[in-house]
This record gives structure tokens, C-alpha cells and sequence, in this order.
């Protein structure tokens, strides 16, 4: 006897209920921070911007819409252009030393200690928990003609009392000093970081394989933590194009940075629309670094 083969009811697909309170509460989280970006940092880069150019005039005599403060600014024999490449070869030379000072201290506590790496790293930390002004400052006691160094070599009869040594203050080896010391431990984090997170095991192929420490150093730790150490660069090279409270306070006439030229036009120079082009300029260098450190870092992780 056949039996009648009964139609299968097709299944209705269930729609899932889309969730947009998940949206409101997303664009709620982003709005405050996004509303400060724009309000403090993009509106004053446009205004200053305008201000380069002559699209905003605010003293009586200056010419609006024109290019010829950027002119004067960009030719090759301008004061202005030679003093941000001295700020370039200043900020090179510190980040330079700072990274080479940094690895040994972070490849000491990433590797070489396992108990008291992070008592050590916030050791290092700790005198940072002071004023920034004051520390700097009180590199002018003991630097100056009466401070500890020059009074150490008096005592000891190697000067003179009327002839303390002139390069230990006010002079760019001077600003060079201080902004090394400011900075050397936070460039030791991000490469304090990269080590850490290195894959012993590596290490230990490389010893089975009859690499010595050396070569494995070499060809093993170096390599794999490039990032962090440009990263470090990066970290101390950008701030310190534009530094000036250093400078101001113990680099004098020598010492004299990119970013004091900028303070001075917008306050006792009062040239406002010159002081907003050396402002826009030094934006665009410092965007112009950033992209290229940036795209250094992903080819690096990209080959690794």
C-alpha cells in the first residue's frame, strides 16, 4: 500500500533584531573625546593655518591672503630656516645618544634580572614624579659658575675663581645634557617593552645552533626589537624639535631652539602671522616624520 509523501513546511528564516542602542551607546563613547580633538586641536591648526596665509588679520598694516611671510621664511638664507635644521641636527643627536644609553638599561631588565625588573624600571621612574621645570632648573645649580661642578673644581685648584669652565651652561652641549636626561627613561620603556615580549626560545635556538651570546645578540634579540627602538627615537625625536622651556632655561643665546623662535614672535616679537608660519611648518615637518617612522614600523612588523 503506498503512502502519500507529505510536503516538508519550509523553515522561515529568523531575522535577528538589529541592535542600534549598541550604536548610540558606540557614537555616545566617541563623541566627548572626538568633540575635544576638534574643538583644541583641529580648529586652533585651521586658525593658525589661516593666520600663516593672511586669511585672518588681526593687527592693522597686515596684508591679507598672501604668501610672502612664507616666502621670506623658506629661502635657503632665512635665520628661521637655518635655526630648525640646528633643531633637526640637536634633536638627532639626543635621541641618538638616549636610545644608545636606554637598550643596555632595558635589555638589563627585560633579560638580565627576572626578580626586580619592575622595582628597577620604577626606580627609574620615580624622580619623574617630580616638576618637570624644577628638575631642569636645578640643572642651573649645579652647572652654573657657582654650582657643584665648577665649586668641585675650584676646591680642587683646577680653575681659577674668575674663570669658571663657559661650556657647562648655557650652551647647546647644555641643552643636549638636560633633554637627555629628561628623556632617557621613558626611551627605555618602549624598548624595555619590545624585550620583554621577545620569545626565549629563540635565544635558545640560536645557542643550540653554536651562536654565541654575540651572534645572537646580532642576529636574534637587535633585529626582532628594532621596533621598540624606533619607536624610543620616535618617542623622544618628535618632542624635541619644538622644545623650548629647555632652551629658555639653560641654553641662553647658543642654546637657542626652533621652538623659542616661535614663543618669541607670538609674545615680545608680536609678529603674529611670522610666528604662525614657523607654527604650520613645524606641524608639517613633525607629520612628515611621524608618517615616515610609521611606515618604517609596519614594513618591519610586515618583513617579521
Amino acid at each position: 500500500m503506498a503512502v502519500d509523501a507529505q510536503p516538508v513546511p519550509r523553515t522561515r528564516s529568523i531575522r535577528r533584531p538589529r541592535f542600534r542602542g549598541k550604536n548610540v551607546t558606540t557614537a555616545a563613547l566617541i563623541a566627548p573625546p572626538l568633540l575635544w580633538l576638534v574643538v583644541f586641536f583641529a580648529i586652533p591648526v585651521v586658525l593658525v593655518g589661516l593666520l600663516s596665509v593672511g586669511g585672518i588679520v588681526l593687527f592693522p598694516g597686515d596684508e591679507v591672503w598672501t604668501l610672502s611671510s612664507w616666502k621670506s621664511f623658506l629661502d635657503l638664507d632665512s635665520v628661521y630656516m637655518g635655526l630648525f635644521w640646528k633643531s633637526i641636527k640637536m634633536s638627532l643627536i639626543v635621541s641618538a645618544i638616549c636610545v644608545v644609553i636606554a637598550y643596555p638599561i632595558a635589555y638589563f631588565l627585560a633579560l638580565g634580572t627576572s626578580k626586580h625588573k619592575y622595582t628597577l624600571l620604577l626606580l627609574i621612574i620615580v624622580p619623574f614624579f617630580t616638576s618637570f621645570l624644577l628638575r631642569v632648573a636645578a640643572w642651573k645649580f649645579i652647572l652654573g659658575d657657582q654650582g657643584l661642578i665648577n665649586s668641585f673644581f675650584y676646591s680642587t685648584g683646577l680653575r681659577a675663581d674668575e674663570h669658571p669652565i663657559p661650556q657647562l651652561l648655557y650652551s647647546q652641549f647644555t641643552v643636549m645634557l638636560v633633554l637627555g636626561y629628561v628623556w632617557i627613561p621613558f626611551v627605555a620603556l618602549p624598548i624595555f617593552v619590545s624585550l620583554e615580549n621577545l620569545d626565549r626560545r629563540l635565544l635558545e635556538a640560536a645557542s643550540d645552533l653554536g651562536a654565541s651570546r654575540w651572534q645572537a645578540f646580532r642576529r636574534v634579540t637587535l633585529p626582532l626589537s628594532l621596533p621598540g627602538v624606533v619607536a624610543a627615537f620616535v618617542f623622544i625625536f618628535i618632542p624635541t624639535i619644538g622644545e623650548y622651556v629647555t632652551p629658555s632655561l639653560v641654553g641662553g643665546n647658543k642654546g637657542f631652539m626652533f621652538g623659542n623662535a616661535i614663543q618669541d614672535l607670538f609674545g615680545p616679537g608680536f609678529d603674529w602671522t611670522t610666528g604662525a608660519v614657523l607654527s604650520m611648518f613645524l606641524f608639517g615637518a613633525v607629520l612628515f616624520f611621524t608618517l615616515i617612522f610609521a611606515r618604517f614600523l609596519s614594513m618591519r612588523q610586515l618583513s617579521t
